[in-house]
C-alpha cells in the first residue's frame, strides 16, 4: 500500500514538474514574455497583439510537440526494452527510427511528396520493415532471439538505412539544406496542424500502452509462463510492435531523428518504480516529455541567437548513458 502511495506521489509530481516545464518552455527563448501575456495568449488570444501571435503560433506548439515526442519516444523505448529483453534497445538504436527517416526522405525528395498525413503513413512503413527486419534477424539461429543479436542487428540496420539517406542526400543536393537541420531531430519551427495529424494515433496507443501494461509484466516472467496461465502472447508482442512503430513513426515524421530517450528514460523510470510497467509506462510518459522539453529549452540558450537542434542535446546526454549501461552488461530489463 505504502508502494503505491509513494508511486502514484511521485506520478503527481511529475506531473506537475512537466506543467512547470511546458510553462517554461513557452516563457523562456530569445525573447522572453511574462506570465500574464502568456496566460492571455493561451485564454484570450488576440491576433492584433505582436507578442500572443509569437506565443500561439510558435512557443506553444513547440512546448506541446516537445511533450508529446518525449512521451511516445520515451513508452516505446519501455515497451521496446521489455520485448528484446534488452537494456540498450530503443527506437533510435535498433533502426526503427533510421528506417522511418529514409522512407520519408524517400518520400518528399524523389517522389515530392509533401503532406504531412501521406507522410506519416509512410514513416510507419519505414519503421515497421526496419523492424521486422531487425526481429527476423535477430531471431536466427539455434539460440533465437538474444539481446546480443538484437542490437547487432539493429546497429546493422541503422547504418544500412543511415547509408540510404546519405545516397539520397548526395544525388539531390538542392534538398540537403530544406531537410539537414529535420534529420538533426528538431522541433523548433512547427506548426499545430502536424501535431494534430498525429496526436490521435499517439493518444491511441498511450491508452493501448497502459491497456497492456498487465500482460507486459506477465511476459516478463518468461514466454512459457505466461503461456502457461493463458496469455495470448504472440497477440501481445504484435500489439506492442504497432504501438512502438506508430510511436515511433509519428515522433520521426515530426522531429526527425531524435535519440537516446527511449534509452534513457526506462531505466530512470524502473529505478523509481521497479519493474511494474503499470506504473513504468506513466512515468516514461511524463518524463519523456520533461526531458525533451529541458534539452529544447537549453538548446534555445547555448549559441544565441541561433539555436542547437534538440536532437543533438539528447545526444549529449544520452550518449555517456548508452556507454554506462553498456558496460555494465546488463543482459535483462
Amino acid at each position: 500500500m505504502i508502494g503505491h502511495l509513494y508511486r502514484a506521489a511521485g506520478l503527481v509530481a511529475a506531473a506537475l514538474f512537466l506543467l512547470i516545464c511546458l510553462g517554461s518552455s513557452i516563457i523562456f527563448g530569445a525573447t522572453n514574455f511574462d506570465l500574464h501575456t502568456a496566460w492571455e495568449a493561451f485564454i484570450h488570444y488576440d491576433e492584433s497583439v505582436r507578442e500572443q501571435v509569437i506565443l500561439r503560433t510558435t512557443r506553444m506548439p513547440r512546448a506541446f510537440i516537445a511533450a508529446a515526442i518525449g512521451a511516445s519516444l520515451g513508452v516505446a523505448g519501455a515497451l521496446m526494452q521489455a520485448l528484446t529483453r534488452n537494456p540498450l534497445a530503443a527506437p533510435s538504436v535498433l533502426g526503427v527510427n533510421a528506417g522511418a527517416t529514409f522512407f520519408i526522405l524517400l518520400a518528399s525528395m524523389v517522389f515530392s511528396l509533401s503532406s504531412m498525413q501521406v507522410l506519416m503513413w509512410i514513416s510507419f512503413l519505414g519503421a515497421a520493415i526496419a523492424a521486422a527486419i531487425v526481429y527476423m534477424l535477430g531471431s536466427m539461429g539455434r539460440d533465437g532471439l538474444t539481446p546480443i543479436k538484437i542490437i547487432l542487428a539493429g546497429s546493422a540496420m541503422t547504418a544500412l538505412f543511415s547509408s540510404f539517406t546519405q545516397g539520397l542526400l548526395v544525388v539531390n543536393q538542392q534538398g540537403l539544406n530544406s531537410v539537414l537541420f529535420w534529420l538533426t531531430g528538431s522541433i523548433a519551427g512547427r506548426s499545430p496542424d502536424m501535431l494534430l495529424a498525429v496526436l490521435p494515433y499517439m493518444a491511441v496507443c498511450w491508452i493501448a500502452a497502459l491497456i497492456i501494461a498487465r500482460d507486459i509484466n506477465l511476459l516478463m516472467m518468461g514466454e512459457d509462463t505466461a503461456k502457461s496461465l493463458g496469455q495470448r502472447t504472440a497477440l501481445v508482442k504484435i500489439v506492442s510492435a504497432i504501438i512502438i512503430v506508430v510511436l515511433a513513426g509519428s515522433s520521426v515524421s515530426i522531429a526527425g531523428p531524435i535519440g537516446f530517450i527511449g534509452i534513457v528514460i526506462p531505466h530512470v523510470s524502473r529505478f523509481f518504480v521497479g519493474m511494474d510497467y503499470r506504473w513504468v509506462l506513466p512515468y516514461c510518459a511524463l518524463l519523456g516529455a520533461i526531458l525533451l522539453i529541458t534539452a529544447d529549452l537549453v538548446a534555445r540558450f547555448i549559441m544565441i541567437p541561433e539555436e542547437m537542434p534538440v536532437g543533438v542535446m539528447t545526444a549529449i546526454i544520452g550518449a555517456p548513458f548508452f556507454v554506462y549501461i553498456a558496460r555494465k552488461g546488463i543482459t535483462k530489463t
